[in-house]
């Protein structure tokens, strides 16, 4: 190992190389002490880069490993403080050991030799590449001195090669200082092909960028001069122009929008600039200007994806909706992983006073948004979303842009509520046109018919609300992700009513809370007896009533607290509105409990059928829609294909008459999942055996006996619980729906999967002798008016 000790100059921001003519100024005392050394001497000194520009009196650690023993040509000395040094680069050399600080820097370095290597066609390839790669280089920086391209192209040798173009580029001394640490002469000079790249990459987007600012300037300055121009010659003619023009044209172009739109709008500005004084298209213009500038363009809000932040605020703001919520952090999951995906459609749709909107309002606080609403219940016109005309009077954009620019952002959360209840007649179908809003793959590029330009609304999302899927177009349907919101359970509302609803009603009513308190049982007996809902609408008028009647006994009684229980409800709140199990709970013959869903949750639908003498007549009512109707006559037919086995009357269609009804008649009923219920209710009227009173079904039949599967099972089976049955039959194919079902209601029911009728007759009917149909047929009191049932 060749070592010597030697001088050491520590270079700041340079780097010197073998072969190499360098000259730098040094003002350092050590670095001066340093030369000093090496001109007693031998004049030969190791030049070596600090790490940090800013270290002003170095230690080993803080420079590099690698460096160069240099001869010194030439001193000369340009200040009182200051000298100019040239030296040339002789060998690389290894810092071992700087074993002195003061009063200049001494070490013991290692003399290095370049790697063997023998020359191939790779390295000729790679010689003619740098040249190739040099001369792309020499084109974007042109003060670049033909000598040094000259020297270039002379050199064959690669280690050489590397160092000259090292030596003689601007480049950092991070850069030069991995050229000289690599001392295999094809790998160094691969490493400067590689570091010329990235150059000629940078320079050439630096030559693009200053092309387009030059052109920029250029067209900026000729505008100018023009519009200064064109100012002179209107003051000459006595036509000053107008300041609105000015305006609109500076707040044009300080938004800076793409081209089309800049044209556009800068076209308007021209043609009101032509209209003569107080004229009507110069107000229909300016309209137009002004609702295109107040559009939010350019401003977008950055997404707070962060699934931790959603989950807290969906908790605190919800109880429940499990499912709900994990497909919301689902979605804010991915936004999290890609922040630029497109806009999503989502689509909860349940029941009345479930929380479709304010879950809405929970995503727009847990991902940071601005967000607008819309209503499109009862909206009839097409021009309420794509906007009208602006040759018409009056005419204004759709609700869509009005949304857009009331949210102040180009990505806001839209929520359109009641997307079902949206209607059509001569002036279009406003369904249809949401097609394009509602479709992301479409609406990058939305026309608005008042606007005329196109609205990115890619980057919208939208969270649309429905009671029901039914009503909504099924193309429309199809650019939604439907996400259900299904009816609470008791116990659900009754946590709902402890954290959310009463704290609310009580601050709204200036109660405190000392004054009111609410037990467990009582808020129990206000969801079982005083509301009938899916949702806690009701529960939370019920419980602004209890507020309202305490704040009036705390003024007007003098007292001072309120305990409410369910025994003192009754002074409250009035007579119980609905009562568990109203349905009959005696065996009965020709009495069927079935189940039926609204959209305010499942309800017990009673069926009922009588038997008389007659010629064979079909008797139905109870306000009964088509489908319905055919349930009773394809259970008709199932029976009559099945009298022997079943005990009934070969003849009984021609000599009984059979009255089908379903009580509460001046409720609308429709849908096929009756079928069992009607099918078992006819058997039994006919047969004289008794059904039990404590078990409800539902099920469609078919004229075969089978029993095929039925929907809104949920809400149905909730329905049962609250009613006070105990045993639900249900279609075999519903089995796999259960899992949804709320674990209290699984636990708290009986289920019996039926794949044919038989199975529902041998579960449902008391197994007793026959007795007279007419003489167990009992008439039931009527409940208030309900929704339309669906069964």
């Amino acid at each position: 190992m060749n070592t010597i000790n030697i001088p050491v100059l520590a270079l700041r921001g340079m780097t010197a190389f073998p072969g190499e003519t360098v000259s730098f100024d040094v003002e350092r005392e050590i670095s001066i002490f340093a030369l000093d050394n090496a001109m007693e001497g031998d004049r030969r000194l190791f030049l070596v880069t600090q790490r940090k520009i800013g270290v002003s009196e170095p230690e080993e650690q803080d420079l590099y490993e690698i460096g160069t023993v240099c001869h010194v040509l030439q001193i000369i000395k340009t200040s009182e403080t200051t000298v100019r040094v040239l030296v040339e680069g002789e060998q690389r050399a290894r810092l071992h050991r700087l074993w002195q600080a003061s009063p200049f820097l001494q070490a013991n370095v290692e003399l290095l030799e370049d790697a063997p290597y023998r020359s191939t066609s790779h390295t000729e390839a790679l010689l003619r590449q740098t040249y190739a790669i040099f001369g792309a280089y020499k084109e974007l920086s042109p003060q670049m001195s033909d000598e040094v391209v000259a020297q270039v192209l002379d050199q064959r040798d690669p280690g050489r090669l590397a160092d000259f173009i090292a030596q003689n580029l601007t480049l950092r001394h991070q850069d030069r200082q991995r050229v000289l640490d690599q001392l295999h002469p094809v790998k160094r000079l691969q490493l400067v092909n590689d570091i010329l790249t990235h150059e000629v990459d940078v320079m050439g987007l630096e030559f693009e960028m200053e092309q387009k600012v030059r052109q920029r300037v250029a067209q900026v300055q000729k505008d100018m001069i023009l519009r200064e121009q064109l100012k002179v010659l209107q003051h000459e003619l006595g036509e000053d122009g107008d300041e609105e023009l000015s305006d609109y044209e500076a707040r044009i172009t300080a938004l800076h929008l793409p081209e089309e739109l800049h044209r556009k709008l800068m076209k308007e500005v021209d043609r009101l600039a032509k209209q003569p004084f107080g004229s009507a298209e110069g107000s229909v213009i300016r309209n137009y200007l002004d609702v295109c500038l107040e559009l939010p363009w350019g401003k977008y809000t950055h997404d707070r994806a962060d699934v931790a932040q959603a989950r807290r605020i969906l908790d605190r703001d919800h109880f429940g909706l499990e499912q709900v919520k994990e497909r919301i952090l689902e979605f804010v999951a991915v936004r999290q992983l890609s922040p630029n995906s497109k806009g999503k459609i989502l689509c909860l749709v349940g029941p009345p006073g479930v929380g479709k909107t304010s879950i809405a309002l929970s995503v727009s606080k847990a991902l940071h948004r601005k967000m607008a609403r819309l209503s499109l219940g009862g909206v009839r016109d097409e021009a309420d979303i794509r906007g009208h005309r602006k040759t018409y009077i009056g005419a204004m954009p759709g609700r869509i842009i009005d949304a857009i620019s009331r949210s102040g952002s180009m990505n806001p959360l839209l929520v359109l509520d009641e997307i079902d209840k949206l209607g059509s007649d001569m002036r279009g179908d406003p369904a249809s046109a949401l097609l394009e809003v509602l479709d992301s793959e479409q609406n990058y590029a939305f026309r608005d018919h008042y606007l005329e330009i196109p609205v990115d609304l890619s980057q919208v999302l939208f969270i649309t609300t429905a009671n029901t899927t039914s009503t909504i177009p099924r193309p429309l349907l199809d650019r939604m992700e439907v996400i259900e919101l299904t009816s609470y359970t008791d116990e659900e509302k009754l946590q709902i009513a402890k954290r959310y609803l009463l704290p609310r009603q009580m601050k709204e009513h200036g109660l405190k809370k000392t004054q009111l308190r609410l037990s467990d049982d009582a808020i129990r007996q206000i969801i079982s007896g005083y509301t009938r809902e899916s949702g806690v609408r009701l529960l939370e008028r019920q419980l602004g009533k209890v507020c309202r009647k305490t704040a009036m006994r705390l003024v007007d009684g003098g007292e001072k607290r309120v305990n409410v229980t369910p025994d003192s409800l009754r002074e409250l709140l009035g007579v119980v509105r609905y009562q568990d199990g109203v349905h009959s709970t005696r065996n009965q013959v020709g009495v069927v409990n079935g189940l039926a869903w609204t959209e305010v949750g499942g309800e017990i639908l009673e069926v009922e059928a009588g038997v008389m003498e007659g010629s064979g007549k079909l008797e139905l009512t109870g306000n009964l829609g088509t489908v319905m109707q055919e349930s009773v006559r394809a259970a008709l037919t199932c029976l009559r294909s099945r009298c022997g086995e079943l005990g009934i009357e070969k003849d009984f269609y021609k000599t009984r008459d059979i009255h089908v009804h379903f009580p509460e008649g001046a409720v609308p009923k429709d849908g096929p999942s009756a079928g069992i219920a009607i099918t078992t209710a006819m058997l039994s009227a006919l047969t004289g055996r008794k059904v039990r009173g404590d078990v409800a079904m539902t099920g469609e039949v078919t004229l075969r006996g089978r029993v095929l599967p039925i929907g809104g099972l949920k809400e149905k089976t909730m329905a049962a619980l609250r009613s006070g049955i105990r045993t639900v039959i249900l279609p075999k194919d519903n089995v796999k729906d259960l899992e949804e079902i709320d674990q209290t209601v699984r636990t708290a029911l009986h289920f019996v999967p039926v794949e044919s009728v038989d199975q529902v007759f041998a579960a449902a009917l008391v197994p007793s002798p026959a007795v007279s149909a007419v003489e167990h047929m009992t008439a039931l009191p009527m409940e208030p008016a309900a929704p339309a049932l669906r069964v």
